[in-house]
């Protein structure tokens, strides 16, 4: 998947709008999309993405992971939204448990169930793609481990 893509944004199609926007925002998005190497076009796309989903979800933020990705997390957190799934479905589906032993508000432990809830397919594959992720790092790992004996 390239950079920032989500598995929904890459399967939809396009649609042509005309925007107007201010110099100094056009200014903005050019200087980002450059330090990004990345389109104006997939950079406004993006942001106009992840900006509509926080407004919807105003205790997520989208942060960029260890395999490079951009995922929803829950603000003032390290925690992904589909770890803290996890740990409601390990709570035998108690938000309440599940704030407890992640030390959060039930607010938050909510906000990222309804995170989940709009966008359940994605943040699946989100964490199938993390798993895939660790179990390449861990056999990296013990190739090395066996190398060094």
């Amino acid at each position: 998947m390239a950079r920032g893509k989500r598995k929904g944004a890459e399967n939809a199609a396009s649609v042509q709008r005309s925007f107007r926007l201010s110099s100094r925002t056009m200014r903005l998005l050019d200087d980002r999309a450059r330090e990004l190497s990345e389109s104006r076009n997939s950079l406004a796309e993006r942001l106009l993405d992840e900006g509509l989903r926080t407004e919807r979800h105003p205790l997520l933020v989208f942060r960029e992971g260890a395999a490079g990705l951009r995922r929803p997390a829950l603000v003032g957190t390290r925690l992904y939204v589909w770890q803290v799934v996890d740990t409601v479905r390990e709570s035998g589906g108690s938000v309440a448990a599940a704030a407890e032993y992640l030390g959060l508000p039930e607010l938050h432990v909510r906000a990222a169930v309804d995170y989940y809830a709009d966008f359940t397919e994605e943040v699946d594959q989100y964490r199938a793609e993390q798993r895939e992720f660790e179990r390449r790092e861990r056999e990296r790992w013990e190739r090395s481990e066996r190398v060094l004996g």
